[in-house]
């Protein structure tokens, strides 16, 4: 079984990266597992002086999961034209552990616009040595939707064939690291 964890860049109660990530771990083959992480808005800002002995539990809970995982899906919101600093912020507490160092990586996107926040967001992972998975690019678009539509969109047999196939296909990928 491989185990999976997804990351949604936005806190928002109704967050169409959230509603896929979550779509995703329903879609997942039968030989994977997707987590969803949730704790993004619990996490502490970063600081050095807070690592090794010092980490808050919930950088450490987060820094465990990202470790134990065998692969990582993070489906990002694009605020100014970047990252999300929750995300960023989360990404920071790996920044000197091992935990990112060859972990595959897949980024999937809830917007057809989120261009500027995928290419800093690809750049940021890569420069963690993530190794980010590109053959298959999930984008499903839900900006703008009402969560009951959000819901009508991801249910469709299409989205839910192009979320069974991108897993797949990371899954592959990520064996085969």
């Amino acid at each position: 079984m491989l185990n999976i964890l997804a990351i949604s860049g936005s806190l928002r109660a109704a967050s169409t990266n959230s509603a896929l990530v979550a779509a995703l771990a329903q879609n997942a083959p039968p030989d994977c597992h997707v987590s969803v992480y949730d704790g993004l808005g619990r996490l502490p800002i970063f600081n050095p002086d807070d690592e090794g002995e010092r980490t808050p539990p919930q950088a450490s809970a987060l820094i465990d999961a990202v470790t134990a995982a065998d692969g990582v899906i993070v489906s990002c919101p694009e605020y100014a034209h970047g990252v999300p600093g929750g995300l960023k912020n989360a990404l920071d507490w790996l920044v000197s552990r091992d935990a990112a160092v060859s972990k595959p990586a897949i980024l999937v996107h809830a917007s057809p616009r989120s261009l500027f926040a995928r290419a800093a967001l690809a750049e940021i992972m890569r420069t963690m040595s993530f190794a980010l998975f590109e053959d298959i690019a999930l984008e499903i678009a839900l900006l703008g939707k009402k969560p009951p539509e959000v819901d009508r969109i991801l249910s469709e047999p299409a989205s839910q064939l192009a979320m069974h196939n991108a897993i797949s296909a990371f899954a592959d990928f990520s064996r085969s690291r």
